[in-house]
């Protein structure tokens, strides 16, 4: 039996014990609807604030959107499934589900090593960084982001989806990601595996390494700083980048890079939930809403607001 005559898949999930099952749901529930306000709390200010209109907070209202791709890509199927009680999922919905979800992931990677390249600009070229880091140059940035990702990755998962696939077709995960839906193809996998791998370090490790090299001159920069006051204000600019970069190449690093990612299947699903549900809602306020200019816009914008509702009473 193959992907053409079967119709569905079973997602494992996390547990069969009903009160795990309804304390997840209001966890997920909670998580992805504070991640959803979040995130386009952060997309609105941004547009509407002239002095949001920034380069940095350009690409970091873009990063925004593709959070919202990542937790939403995954989360509202296995809310559904936990409150429904089934555990089943289409064999379309399912590769639909990954192959966006490795889009909008490899999305992100080069976005941040987009945002890295924004920092090093402002920090080390401060008087080449208006002339440079332009409004045509971030467009271009974001829109090579996605065109490079769906590039990198459509064209593996054209024979990735063409495998033959033998029952039971039961994916121990809580959604379809490669590793696990891999394991369903009735044929020798060695190769996609190896495949996989190496475009995974590829676009992982890439752009890790561009973000480092950005980070090595930026340190280097700041440390070499008269001002105290000046060094503390630039690496408090730089700091939530590292803490989103740190979280975000560490957890998929032990997913799709180190061997062991791909073995250890109850750490994975701990480790996928994290990149799922867990970081789109940490990301906002490590990013953004922390942020004096953020704060301030947000201020002036709630006060707007209540004025234009008194205005509407009267």
């Amino acid at each position: 039996m193959d992907n053409q005559t079967e119709t569905e898949f079973i997602l494992m999930g996390f547990t069969d014990v009903r009160w795990l099952q309804i304390l997840l749901i209001f966890l997920l529930l909670c998580a992805y609807l504070l991640s959803l306000a979040g995130n386009l709390v952060i997309i609105s200010i941004t547009l509407v604030d002239h002095r949001l209109q920034t380069p940095m907070y350009f690409l970091l209202r873009n990063f925004s959107f593709l959070e919202i791709g990542v937790t939403s890509t995954t989360i509202p199927k296995v809310l559904f499934n936990l409150v429904s009680g089934t555990k089943s999922i289409s064999v379309a919905g399912c590769f639909a589900q990954c192959l966006f979800y490795v889009i909008v992931g490899t999305t992100e990677f080069f976005l941040m090593a987009a945002i890295s390249f924004d920092r090093y600009m402002a920090i080390c070229k401060p008087l080449h960084y208006a002339s440079i880091m332009n409004s045509q140059l971030c467009r271009q940035m974001v829109l090579g982001s996605w065109l490079l990702s769906s590039v990198y990755v459509i064209s593996p998962f054209i024979i990735y989806f063409q495998l033959p696939l033998c029952g039971p077709y039961v994916i121990d995960h809580f959604f379809c990601d490669t590793v696990p839906l891999l394991k369903l193809a009735c044929m020798d996998i060695q190769y996609l595996e190896i495949l996989i791998f190496f475009l995974a370090t590829g676009s992982i490790v890439g752009t890790f390494s561009i973000t480092l090299i950005s980070y090595v001159n930026i340190i280097s920069t700041v440390l070499h700083l008269p001002s105290a006051t000046g060094r503390q204000k630039a690496f408090s600019t730089c700091s939530s980048h590292l803490t989103v970069v740190s979280l975000s190449y560490g957890s998929c690093i032990f997913l799709y890079v180190t061997p062991q990612g791909s073995s250890r299947m109850d750490l994975s699903k701990g480790v996928a939930l994290f990149n799922n549900a867990v970081s789109p809602l940490l990301n906002p306020f490590i990013y953004s809403l922390r942020n004096k200019q953020v704060k301030d816009a947000m201020r002036d914008a709630f006060r707007r607001t209540m004025m234009l509702a008194r205005k509407t009473k009267l």
